[in-house]
């Protein structure tokens, strides 16, 4: 699902956000080859796409009742 006016890349902080986990986790997803990220200069980005792409791996939560 393309969305409208998303950034192209985002900050490990933007990615904790959106995945809502802490820095460590997004760093171990990135270690582990879960989660694909670049080095853009001294900052770590992640492409909005990849993010994307790996929230669709994540299993689905079931509602509560």
């Amino acid at each position: 699902m393309v969305v409208p006016n998303a950034p192209l890349a985002l900050g490990i902080a933007e990615a904790c956000a959106m995945l809502g986990v802490g820095r460590t986790t997004v760093y171990s997803l990135i270690k582990a080859g879960s989660l694909r990220a670049v080095k853009v200069g001294r900052r770590t980005v992640i492409l909005y796409g990849d993010l994307q792409r790996y929230a669709e791996t994540l299993p689905a939560i079931a509602p509560r009742s």
